[in-house]
């Protein structure tokens, strides 16, 4: 099996040195995405709109590896501040999976992110060739 890495048109610019995903046989690993806007490699303005833009972010780069949101089986969630931001994780995730099974998920309260961001998440996806 060979691990390969990759970064579709359209995807944010990785602001270090890690690949935004990769594919190893039938699964998809997706780096952490934030709500970075890859027009402009800049951090979205409003909590709200910043969580959306990075399950958006996670799910474009899933797709360039041919999976859908269904495909998703495992996601983790990394927050600045569970009390305020959970239920507006809980929300963005109940809009985009629309009545789809949600994947299993675990949410992590951390003290802080890359360019103080409040909010990260990393997803794998099964995605057969």
């Amino acid at each position: 099996m060979t691990v390969q890495t990759f970064a579709p048109a359209g995807a944010i610019t990785p602001t270090g040195p890690w690949s935004l995903a990769t594919r190893a046989g039938d699964f998809v690993f997706v780096a952490g995405m934030r709500g970075i806007d890859p027009t402009s490699d800049a951090l979205v303005e409003g909590e709200a709109a910043r969580i959306r833009q990075g399950f958006v972010n996670m799910l474009h780069i899933a797709a360039a590896a041919g999976a859908v949101i269904e495909d998703c089986c495992r996601i983790v969630v990394y927050v600045t501040d569970m009390h305020r931001l959970r239920p507006l994780v809980n929300q963005v995730q109940e809009e985009l999976w629309a009545g789809h099974p949600f994947p299993p998920r675990t949410i992590v309260e951390v003290s802080r992110l890359n360019q103080d961001d409040v909010f990260e998440v990393e997803g794998t996806f099964h995605a057969p060739t």
